[in-house]
């Protein structure tokens, strides 16, 4: 049998292992994978909080890049922006109307608090502390208020309700942004008789306007019979003075027409005197007055 060359076995000894490769590669990528954990990022509009093994740091980091401890430290991200719970709370009015409201509440966490908020609440704030609060202030809101005055007073309802709820996520260290309920909804029977009320306000409405063009419009006619009554006197009067003076022409005319020319005697009386200037236009010869048909006949 022919002996192994001892020049091909050198070759082999001073060529690369496999595993050495193997290693190699296996190393580098525990460093890459080091080196992506070694840093956290905070997004705009959040603060972080380290946890290591567990446990919360209260140092608050501000957005931006971090270094952590790679595996056993993490960065939990807590949401500082404005956000929005909804709620649906089932309440009573004051007239025991059954009410349902669905209540927007828009918040913000305060920066400085939030290790204090995940460390004694944690992340599901919205279920364990907003949600309840507003469901208990919304009954205890809306059962001193009648059913009608929930719908007419919906901004000072809804004031009422952020004042109590501001007081009460304030002790969490959320700020309430705005309240908005979004809709109150009362039983059917209840509607239908909010409907017939308005109908009925709508018809009285409408039959007091009717009176109230009524009586404009009969004083408007009692001012102008008024005003043709005064001026019918007035023609009245005007006609009256006329009428007399007519009257009085009309009887002198007939007793002129039944005199026979001669003046009645009286004796020791005085002579009647008929002025017939009247009936005697321009020009015309006049009759004799009594003295001087009298002092004719004595000549004769």
């Amino acid at each position: 049998m022919r002996p192994p060359d001892p020049n091909v076995t050198n070759i082999r000894r001073k060529g690369t292992s496999p595993w050495k490769i193997i290693l190699s590669i296996i190393g580098i990528l525990i460093l890459i994978i080091i080196g992506f954990n070694s840093y956290a990022t905070v997004q705009y509009g959040h603060v972080g909080l380290y946890k290591t093994f567990g446990k919360l740091n209260s140092n608050v980091l501000e957005p931006g890049i971090h270094l952590k401890a790679p595996f056993f430290q993490s960065v939990i991200q807590v949401n500082t922006q404005v956000a929005k719970a909804e709620t649906d709370s089932s309440a009573s009015s004051m007239d025991l109307q059954p009410v349902s409201t669905h209540v927007a509440v828009n918040y913000s966490v305060e920066k400085s608090a939030a290790f204090t908020l995940m460390n004694n609440v944690g992340g599901n704030y919205d279920n364990i502390i907003i949600n309840p609060a507003v469901q208990e202030i919304v009954k205890e809101v809306t059962a001193r208020y009648p059913a009608e005055d929930l719908i007419a007073k919906r901004d000072i309802v809804a004031n009422e309700i952020s004042d109590h709820l501001t007081a009460r996520l304030a002790k969490y260290n959320l700020i309430v942004k705005e309240i908005n309920i979004v809709n109150f909804k009362f039983s059917d029977a209840f509607n239908q008789s909010i409907e017939a009320k308005q109908v009925a306000q709508q018809q009285a409405l409408k039959a007091e306007n009717d009176l109230k063009r009524i009586q404009i419009e009969a004083k408007q006619t009692i001012a102008q019979a008024q005003a043709e009554a005064e001026s019918l006197k007035l023609k009245k009067l005007e006609v009256t003075a006329e009428l007399v003076q007519y009257k009085q022409i009309e009887v002198q005319e007939k007793a002129l027409e039944k005199w026979d020319g001669h003046l009645p005697n009286v004796t020791g009386g005085a002579t009647p005197f008929i002025d017939l200037s009247a009936f005697i236009g321009p020009g015309t010869k006049q009759v004799a007055t009594a003295p001087a048909a009298a002092e004719e006949g004595a000549q004769r």
